[in-house]
């Protein structure tokens, strides 16, 4: 007995297929996903790939991280600005720093001996005229000459003291100093670094005459200092400069 059974692929032509062409089999329905072998990406897979990446301010903590960033800077500048100037103003000597040498040094100190009244004629004293009054050097001096003083030098000079007169000498002529101050009244001492007993005294413009010879104080007594400070006794310069 002949099976007569079709089966499945020839159950499936049509009527009007062409018996000489050959026929498909039916397979496996393609992945859109694949093609020859490799994967295609799709449409939203490419959006998200060039999607904005989230940038630093989307992370916690950002604002406070540059918050302290700019305080540090700020801090690095004002430092740096501070050590120009400083240096600048130590340069320039607007700002000095005492050396060790001089932190090692005594400080100075004015007289406060008790002087004697010396005889006149033991003193050695130059007449200097600061006063702005031609000739008053010369009468000065002729008037101490009539006292029985030694007058050395007799010149002009310059000084910003404003009081009455400034009368110099160094540590070993202070008595003769203490001398012509009680002839001269309110005046002020000021010691240099010279070594003889010469007194040098300086007619500032408040000077108008000397102390009549009768009326002079023979008492003894201390020298007159600056009233500026005691340390400025001993820096009095040259050129008649208090």
């Amino acid at each position: 007995m002949v099976n007569e059974t079709i089966p499945e692929e020839q159950a499936a032509v049509p009527e009007n297929a062409d018996p000489g062409k050959p026929r498909k089999r039916p397979g496996r329905q393609k992945d859109p996903t694949r093609l020859h072998g490799h994967r295609v990406v799709t449409g939203p897979e490419l959006r998200a790939t060039f999607a904005d990446a989230p940038g630093p301010e989307d992370h916690p903590g950002w604002f406070s991280r540059r918050l302290l960033h700019g305080i540090v800077l700020a801090l690095l500048v004002g430092v740096i600005v501070a050590g120009a100037v400083g240096a600048w103003a130590v340069m320039n000597g607007v700002i000095r720093f005492p050396s060790t040498v001089a932190s090692q040094a005594p400080a100075p100190l004015c007289p406060a001996t008790v002087f004697d009244y010396a005889p006149n004629n033991k003193v050695n004293i130059n007449v200097y005229n600061a006063a702005g009054r031609p000739g008053l050097a010369k009468s000065v001096a002729d008037q101490l000459k009539a006292r029985g003083y030694n007058v050395g030098g007799v010149d002009n000079s310059t000084t910003s003291y404003t009081g009455t007169a400034v009368v110099v000498s160094g540590s070993g002529g202070q008595a003769a100093a203490f001398n012509i101050q009680r002839n001269v009244a309110g005046t002020d001492y000021f010691q240099d670094q010279r070594t003889d007993a010469s007194v040098d005294i300086i007619l500032a413009p408040g000077f108008s005459a000397l102390v009549p010879q009768e009326l002079v104080d023979n008492t003894p007594g201390k020298l007159e200092l600056s009233p500026r400070g005691p340390a400025d006794c001993r820096q009095f310069e040259a050129a008649g400069d208090p």
